[in-house]
Order: structure tokens, then C-alpha cells, then sequence
């Protein structure tokens, strides 16, 4: 790709894929139902994203979330069990990454959660969720994922919002130091990309999402709106941060 802040954009359907992939975007962050934070897609999901990738001769574009349910990051066996299968299965299916993370109930990370995560990934990189911004010590977090082997954390500095976290992901990143990449996502808009970039982020993470409505879904159908990824936004994020003058990372 050319040379910029790398920009990874999550998407949940086949168009969000396509759009993602039409913008220049590095990767994705493939997931089912954003509205509640992101959860593992589905099988059928993740081949359509490998093979929309290789048609295009994408190399390391789909990264799969893999979080079992919505809610806090303390995970019991069964559904430890399940992120290990699901990892298992995304490799299997052609992905290039996954995106994980789990905590202890004291907000430490579940460091043989964590080991097991990447054992099972094999060669796929392995990004450490936003689990970070729930974590008692993230200075300490840095340190600990690094020792286990993760390649990329993406984090708001704790914050609503990446840009008001400012402060914290600089000194995420200067405890990194280049060990492991720090990528800002939580909030991201296009005009936060400059300033982002100026903390020592590797790249900002987004889901350029519009909400559209469609027709009466009817009772227990849930609500007729729902999100689709923006052509504009995801085009107008990827120039931003080419503009910056970067190498992707």
C-alpha cells in the first residue's frame, strides 16, 4: 500500500468488504454486530472477506474479530473454549489475523487466555482488542502482551473517544517503543487522523459507519435502521492518513 498512518476499518457484511477494499484501506476488522461493540461473524462471513481479499491480491487484509458475547472481557471456560475454536477456524478459513482479548476478574489480562489465543493463531498476527481499555495497569498491559507474543494493540487511551485519550496513547506508545504496534480506535472521525498520528500511533481503526433505515422489520424484528459501512468516510479516512506520510503498519 502506499506509504501513510495505516487505516483499518471494521466492517460486518459483504458490501462493508468491498468498500473497505475499494478505499485503499490496509485491513479490516471483520465482525458481526457493531452496535454492541463487534462480535465473531460468521463462517460464511469470513469466506466471503478471504475471498473478496484474494481477488483483489490483498495480503493481511482480514483480521476476525473474536469476542463469544457482548458485555465485560472475563471470559468463563466455555466460552475461552469457543474464542480458541472460532481462532482455529478463522485461520482454517484463509484470515490473516485475529483480533482477541480477555481479562481477569482483578482487570489484569488472562495471560493464559491470552497464551492460548496466540498459540492456536499460529501465524496469523494477533491484535489485543479494546479489553485494553478496561485494564486495571495498561502501561503493565503493554509490557505483558508484548512478553506473549501479540503483534498489535488497539486502544482509545481509555477514553469515549481516541482524541480525547490523547495523552494516554502517547505514553502507551512510548511504553511500546516499537515492541508492538499501537493502533488508536474508539470514535475515530476524519479529522481526528492528524491528530492521532501525532501521539506515535501506527494506525487508527474506525468503522465509517452510516445508518440507513429500511422497511418495518415487524414484531421482534428489532429496529428497522441499521449500519452500513460509508464509501465517502472510509475514502476520505484512507487519504487522510496517506497524507501523513507514514509507512502503513
Amino acid at each position: 500500500m502506499a506509504a501513510g498512518l495505516a487505516v483499518e476499518i471494521a466492517v460486518q457484511d459483504p458490501a462493508g468488504v468491498r468498500v473497505a477494499l475499494e478505499a485503499g484501506a490496509d485491513r479490516i476488522e471483520l465482525c458481526s454486530a457493531l452496535g454492541v461493540g463487534g462480535l465473531t461473524p460468521s463462517a460464511g462471513m469470513i469466506a466471503t472477506a478471504v475471498a473478496a481479499a484474494r481477488r483483489s491480491d490483498r495480503d493481511r487484509f482480514v483480521h476476525v474479530l473474536v469476542r463469544p458475547r457482548p458485555g465485560g472481557f472475563v471470559y468463563t471456560d466455555d466460552e475461552l473454549g469457543l474464542c480458541v475454536a472460532d481462532i482455529i477456524a478463522a485461520r482454517e478459513a484463509g484470515a490473516s489475523g485475529v483480533v482477541v482479548g480477555a481479562l481477569t476478574a482483578d482487570g489484569g489480562i488472562d495471560r493464559g487466555a491470552v497464551e492460548a489465543f496466540v498459540a492456536v493463531a499460529g501465524p496469523l498476527e494477533v491484535t489485543f482488542h479494546r479489553a485494553m481499555d478496561a485494564a486495571e495497569d495498561p502501561l503493565a498491559t503493554v509490557d505483558a502482551l508484548v512478553d506473549l507474543g501479540v503483534a498489535r494493540i488497539l486502544t482509545s487511551g481509555a477514553a469515549p473517544r481516541s482524541i480525547e485519550g490523547a495523552d494516554a496513547l502517547a505514553a502507551i506508545v512510548a511504553q511500546a517503543a516499537g515492541r508492538i504496534q499501537v493502533m488508536a480506535g474508539g470514535g475515530v472521525t476524519v479529522p481526528d487522523i492528524a491528530g492521532l498520528a501525532g501521539t506515535g500511533v501506527d494506525a487508527v481503526h474506525l468503522s465509517a459507519r452510516a445508518t440507513v433505515s429500511g422497511p418495518p422489520s415487524g414484531p421482534g424484528g428489532g429496529d428497522a435502521s441499521y449500519d452500513v459501512t460509508d464509501p465517502q468516510v472510509a475514502t476520505a479516512a484512507v487519504a487522510a492518513a496517506r497524507s501523513l506520510g507514514r509507512p502503513p503498519a
